[in-house]
């Protein structure tokens, strides 16, 4: 926050200017996110269509193993919201650093497992016989790359989880806009082998986003250990510490089972798709990189939930916590309703843009993914409520409702139905579409009703804080943007 334009801050004040500061560079983060996705989309769509359903095969197959670390960032940005806003500096500066050897021990291990597992996990998906023979490949060249450059990636993603429980979401925004213009830039050099570089086709695209994140991640960890713009991290928080670890462990494994749950139900979604033919299989990795681009405002406004309510149950400010979910809540749903609107109108020209190599298989990809992006325009109101209400539930450290309900969501709303009207119902891809949909309007009802209880009013951190705010450490006043 900036204290020469406003007096109001995340725990004083008004709620919506706050709210605003927090959301935006948060949406701008996830828009780059989406970006390093739609970059390589774009260019492999200009190489193949086959590329592309590759990398949608490929996808949630990393997702898995990435969401068995992601959980552990996910407590951080909690505990590290909670202590902020509780005016305990040391305690999250602790917090964080106990984060940053935890995750990175898991990323190293990870990322041996997923390089030697890449062929056994594809190899157990029941593909159609194009599919098997024109795609799979093609994902195990992408994904033995991507598993070896893994821990690049998660040095971001602890950072970009601290700083936004410390309140300051302007600075990952701005190292990740570095990251992700170097890997548009890298991309087509190395997929088609521009200039000095080889062509390398698939892994090429691999090879760019791991290179751009590792760049990221050393930034993160300069600002953190030299610029000192976020919590108060020293060398010596490194060292173990089992009380901060078990804080860890007891908030970030639902979070971990909630995001290995949606991996496998990512997974599962994937194994009913490969039985039919690749422009489907195209169609449905392109719609949902579509679908990752146009909830940007959800995702955004569901993280800035997660610090609001994090630091101001930290300073024993629920009422105002709450204030601040249902102001979200009807900011979000409104936004994502105008960009269903478009996304019905004008589908088949947003996802011609992404398949230009002119080919009878990229027509049939450009018709099924317009019908997907209109089917599922019909779930993106209810996507900004459940993405709210689960930011909600985690700021508050409920991470096992979090879980409960993105589990509604995914494996009642949205696996089933899809296998029913898919298989059973013999309505084909378009049965994936509108299952697919469904999930979320299911969810986003249940978690809505069960906020409404107000059981998720507590705190997670200890009334009496271990560490105290080390000596000229900033007051509470530093965690504001401007830090």
């Amino acid at each position: 926050m900036d204290p020469a334009t406003s007096n109001d801050s995340i725990t004083e004040g008004g709620l919506v200017r706050p709210m605003f500061r927090l959301a935006w560079p948060i949406v701008v983060i996830q828009l780059l996110q989406v970006t390093y996705n739609i970059a390589d989309t774009f260019w492999l769509g200009r190489l193949s269509a086959d590329a592309v359903g590759a990398i949608s095969l490929a996808f949630p197959l990393i997702f898995l193993l990435i969401s068995i670390a992601g959980g552990f960032t996910t407590a951080g940005s909690i505990l590290v919201a909670q202590y902020t806003g509780a005016e305990s500096e040391g305690s999250a500066g602790k917090v964080a650093g106990q984060i940053l050897m935890f995750v990175t021990i898991l990323a190293l291990l990870l990322s041996a497992i997923g390089y030697v597992a890449t062929e056994p996990m594809l190899a157990a998906l029941p593909s159609q016989g194009q599919t098997t023979a024109q795609i799979i490949p093609l994902a195990a060249d992408y994904m033995e790359v991507f598993f070896l450059g893994l821990p690049f990636l998660f040095g971001f993603f602890v950072f970009s989880s601290l700083m936004r429980g410390y309140g300051n979401t302007r600075t990952p925004m701005r190292v990740m806009l570095v990251s992700v213009a170097l890997n548009v830039v890298l991309d087509p050099f190395l997929i088609f082998g521009w200039g000095p570089f080889p062509a390398m086709g698939i892994e090429g695209a691999a090879l760019a986003t791991i290179f751009s994140r590792g760049v990221a991640s050393l930034l993160g960890f300069y600002i953190l250990f030299v610029a000192r713009a976020g919590p108060d991290v020293q060398v010596g928080y490194l060292v173990p510490d089992f009380s901060y670890i078990w804080d860890i462990v007891r908030i970030g494994v639902p979070s971990t089972l909630e995001q290995s749950m949606s991996a496998l139900a990512m997974i599962t979604l994937t194994a009913m798709v490969v039985q039919f033919a690749p422009p489907v299989v195209s169609a449905y990795g392109l719609g949902n990189r579509l679908a990752s681009l146009v909830f940007l405002p959800a995702m955004g406004l569901g993280r800035a939930t997660n610090t609001m309510v994090g630091q101001n149950l930290g300073a024993q400010k629920s009422d105002r916590a709450e204030r601040a979910v249902w102001i979200a809540t009807k900011v979000g749903a409104s936004v994502m309703v105008g960009v269903a609107v478009i996304a019905a109108l004008f589908p088949e020209p947003i996802v011609a843009v992404f398949m230009a190599t002119g080919t009878d298989a990229a027509a049939q990809t450009v018709e099924y993914g317009a019908e997907y992006l209109r089917i599922r325009s019909v779930e993106f109101g209810f996507m900004a409520v459940l993405q709210v209400m689960l930011g909600a539930y985690r700021g508050a450290g409920n991470t096992k409702t979090a879980m409960m309900f993105s589990m509604v969501a995914l494996w009642l709303g949205r696996v089933p139905t899809v296998y029913y009207l898919a298989f059973v119902a013999d309505w084909g891809p378009t049965g994936i579409w509108v299952g697919m949909a469904l999930g979320n309007v299911l969810g986003a009802i249940a978690a809505a009703l069960w906020f409404t209880r107000g059981t998720w009013k507590e705190t997670v951190i200890d009334e009496e804080p271990e560490v105290e705010p080390t000596a000229g450490s900033p007051d509470a006043s530093g965690t504001s943007e401007s830090k």
